[in-house]
């Protein structure tokens, strides 16, 4: 009976010690995505840049009301093997502020340090 016990004892504090550290990997804090207090034009230019240098080639801008989609595509890259498929991002114009959706991480954090440099 005691071995159950111990293993049962040391089956919760498992299950205890790894649930604690799970509940923290939150993302965001629940504030919802980045809000950038500049104009469309100034967005634009930037997010041109960055997917530039990324190696990204902006294929079409949409400029339809308070949302802009940018369309662009992977470069071949030196390999002669085409280009990738069309991908789309939008610049969501709300209030006096800008919101960028459905853009990469990796371009996401260069497009926030342009943003934020004057």
């Amino acid at each position: 009976m005691a071995m159950r016990t111990r293993l049962l004892c040391v089956t919760l504090g498992l299950l205890l010690g790894t649930a604690a550290p799970a509940a923290a990997q939150g993302r965001g804090r629940g504030r919802g995505p980045k809000k950038y207090v500049v104009t469309n034009d100034r967005a634009l230019v930037v997010t041109r840049e960055v997917l530039v240098r990324h190696g990204y080639e902006v294929v079409r801008v949409e400029d339809g009301g308070p949302d802009v989609v940018v369309w662009y595509r992977r470069g071949n890259r030196g390999r002669g093997r085409g280009k990738g498929p069309p991908v789309k991002m939008v610049i969501r114009r709300e209030a006096d502020r800008v919101v960028f959706v459905d853009t990469p991480s990796p371009i996401l954090v260069d497009i926030d340090v342009r943003l934020r440099v004057p």
